[in-house]
């Protein structure tokens, strides 16, 4: 028969040992424990709109014009709700569209249209007034909403 003998001084070196490793895997893989946040949910912005116009003569006697949505360029969060106040100022009416959306509608001049939307992804969206969309007769009359 063999006899093992051991120590105290291996055996508290040992049992030492063992506790700094298990300390150690502890902190490197620690438990996961899944929490979630509940996320609250965005708040409904309300950006106001206004239809603007401008004019000039030129040298040789034409008059030119050009309209534009003011402000020109607007920010939201993705998947937060909009609504547009589009307010009338210049021009008889304007009709429009948001691009990548189906919403759509007319501004009239004295008059508010708003529009509620909700973009899904991320992106430019323009939104177009169909009246003044083309390079043709002046400027195109188009606001830009960049998702984020």
């Amino acid at each position: 028969m063999h006899f093992v003998v051991i120590k105290k001084k291996w055996l508290l070196f040992s049992f030492v040992f063992i506790v700094i490793g298990l300390s150690a895997l502890y902190y490197l893989f620690p438990k996961s424990a899944e929490t979630t946040a509940k996320e609250k949910p965005l708040e409904t912005v309300e950006i106001h709109m206004v239809t603007g116009e401008f004019s000039t003569k030129l040298d040789n006697g034409s008059e030119i014009e050009a309209y534009r949505w003011d402000p020109g360029t607007i920010n939201v969060e993705e998947n937060q709700r909009v609504v547009l106040k589009l307010h009338g100022i210049n021009g008889m009416e304007h009709h429009f569209h948001i691009e990548g959306t189906n919403v759509s509608g007319v501004v009239k001049k004295g008059e508010t249209t708003e529009v509620e939307v909700q973009f899904k992804k991320e992106g430019t969206y323009r939104l177009i007034c169909d009246t003044h969309s083309t390079t043709a007769d002046s400027a195109p009359m188009i606001a830009y909403i960049v998702v984020d």
